[in-house]
């Protein structure tokens, strides 16, 4: 008897507007998304939460998971889209879905869930980050199979607020030198990665010129962190894995 395997299903919520530069190179932030966590035979969905659309509340069930991304938004501002979006996530986190989030949907999910955010004291953190695994993952399912990884990962960051408290519950997973809360979980069903896993150079290196043009960081502060990024690179396979991981683990 043949047994049908039900397709996994996926939401991206894209919490930013697709720059001029990504829709040229990649066709949108959703298509970067979708080729760095995605797998043959899923079905993923896109919803522009940054713009008002949300999935159907009568329709979360059908997700296996959900991914926040990031945003020029602040996490704890009251700008409509983010109180509901807020509200999302607490229903998703009291069904237990997976939500992934990223940057700013690493920020909003712990602040939906009683976590504290706001601007970083130290301020921006723009180019690559070596970010510190805790040693001991054994609670953590969807890493214990991932045994090759190093406990010091790069990964790309591009952020001027940070958690500043985790929610109730919850675990840091990670840490820098730079940011306290690199990433964290709550149970098996949340996680929040400050870094960007899904971004490649190309793509930050042209987020720094946006930055510098419209007077948000200086022009040297941008010379310089372009100039760093070729020196290093991110660990974007590992980081990948991880996210993939989290996402199918049952």
């Amino acid at each position: 008897m043949k047994v049908e395997l039900r397709e996994r299903r996926y939401a991206l919520l894209l919490a930013a507007r697709d720059s001029e530069y990504v829709k040229e190179v990649y066709g949108g932030y959703f298509n970067v998304f979708v080729a760095a966590f995605g797998e043959e035979g899923e079905r993923w969905d896109l919803f522009r939460v940054v713009e008002g659309q949300f999935p159907n509340m009568n329709e979360l069930y059908k997700y296996d998971g959900f991914v926040v991304s990031g945003s020029p938004y602040d996490a704890y501002g009251n700008d409509l889209w983010i109180l509901k979006l807020c509200f999302l996530l607490q229903t998703l986190d009291a069904m237990e879905k997976k939500v992934l989030g990223i940057c700013f949907g690493h920020q909003v999910l712990c602040r939906s869930l009683g976590g504290k955010v706001g601007k970083s004291y130290s301020g921006w953190d723009i180019g690559l980050r070596k970010v510190q695994i805790t040693k001991d993952l054994s609670p953590f399912s969807f890493l214990r199979g991932l045994h090759d990884i190093p406990t010091a990962l790069s990964i790309i960051e591009c952020h001027q607020d940070e958690v500043w408290e985790v929610p109730l519950g919850a675990e840091v997973i990670a840490f820098s030198d730079k940011t306290g809360v690199e990433m964290f979980s709550i149970g098996e069903h949340i996680l929040g990665i400050q870094g960007h896993p899904e971004y490649t150079k190309d793509i930050l290196c042209n987020l720094i010129d946006r930055l510098s043009i419209n007077n948000s960081i200086e022009m040297g502060f941008a010379e310089d962190a372009k100039s760093r990024l070729k020196l290093a690179e991110p660990d974007r396979k590992c980081w990948e894995r991880i996210c993939r991981n989290f996402l199918k683990e049952n």
